[in-house]
């Protein structure tokens, strides 16, 4: 029974803390001491400074050989096309709207990896977490993109280029990062304290900062409408993507922190940039911020669970 508690409390270390800070954003948001001018511009300073530099960092400082978590990211993006594919053929299925299916495969494969997964991972491992997730995040996240275009593309009959979405991933700030920490390790690069500290600095506020502003761009007031295709997207993001990649990585043998981290990545909520794109391309914004509100809320029980089994299984 003690070694239940202990896994269960394990499990809840992980999780309670970011949805205390999530909730505080959105208090914060709805008493006026966070507005949308400051999330904009707290995003971009994560988006474009404080995360960059707790990549780089992290790789740096925690990875003596970040190429050997190079399978693990070649095994999420290949798991992720796969799923997609179901994903998509399901959705012909289940989505009678032509237009809102697009949002609903976007809704269910697209995680809030290097915000909310990112934040499972350190909760669960400590800095150790931070090199091996960072390898992964940077290559999903090139997939996430092209598929996400590509889906909306074929619901919505939008003609919005791949090659258009690939210009600005190459001047994604995380994916510069992660190229340059590969290269500086590579060459046994060592920074003085200075920079390393002052990076430090940086890279310690970009996660709390990130929460508080996912927290503050929660929309509760839209839920009831499209609820049901928004319902089956939280199904796939928050059941049958972690439990796919999961099992199947297991299966491929991944154990412990890998194997963790895969789970814990995979089974964070939609990601917030599945809504922008879904109002850029005048599609169904408020089917994509209904996704992102009840996964982000969900995914904090879903992954406590999963937590749970895999400690008392031992292979995390």
């Amino acid at each position: 029974m003690d070694s239940f508690l202990s896994v269960v409390e394990f499990s809840i270390s992980i999780t309670a803390p970011i949805f205390l800070i999530i909730v505080v954003g959105a208090f914060l948001q709805k008493i006026g001491m966070i507005n949308d001018n400051f999330v904009e511009v707290a995003s971009k300073l994560v988006f474009n400074v404080t995360m960059p530099a707790l990549i780089f960092i992290s790789i740096t400082e925690h990875s003596r050989d970040p190429s050997s978590h190079i399978s693990l990211m070649l095994f999420g993006m290949l798991a992720t096309f796969l799923a997609y594919i179901v994903l998509e053929l399901l959705a012909l299925k289940l989505i009678p709207v032509k237009a809102d299916r697009g949002i609903v495969v976007q809704g269910a494969f697209r995680s809030n990896m290097a915000i909310v997964g990112l934040a499972y991972c350190i909760n669960a491992y400590g800095d150790a977490a931070l090199a091996v997730a960072s390898i992964y995040i940077g290559g999903v996240m090139v997939l996430y993109n092209v598929l996400s275009v590509i889906t909306i593309n074929r619901s919505m009959g939008a003609n919005k280029s791949i090659s258009s979405s690939l210009k600005p991933i190459l001047k994604n700030p995380l994916i510069i990062a992660i190229v340059l920490a590969l290269l500086a390790t590579k060459i046994n690069l060592t920074l003085p304290d200075m920079v390393t500290q002052a990076g430090n600095y940086f890279a310690r506020m970009t996660l709390p900062l990130a929460l508080l502003c996912a927290g503050a761009s929660l929309r509760f007031k839209e839920l009831k409408k499209d609820f049901s295709p928004a319902l089956l997207a939280t199904i796939g993001k928050l059941i049958v993507m972690p439990v796919t990649l999961t099992l199947s990585g297991y299966w491929i043998g991944f154990r412990d922190i890998e194997l963790g981290i895969l789970f814990l990545l995979s089974s964070s909520p939609s990601a917030s940039a599945g809504y922008i794109m879904a109002r850029a391309m005048n599609g169904n914004a408020v089917l994509a911020a209904n996704i992102i509100v009840l996964t982000t809320l969900l995914s904090l029980i879903t992954t406590s669970l999963g937590v749970t089994i895999l400690s008392a299984l031992k292979v995390m």
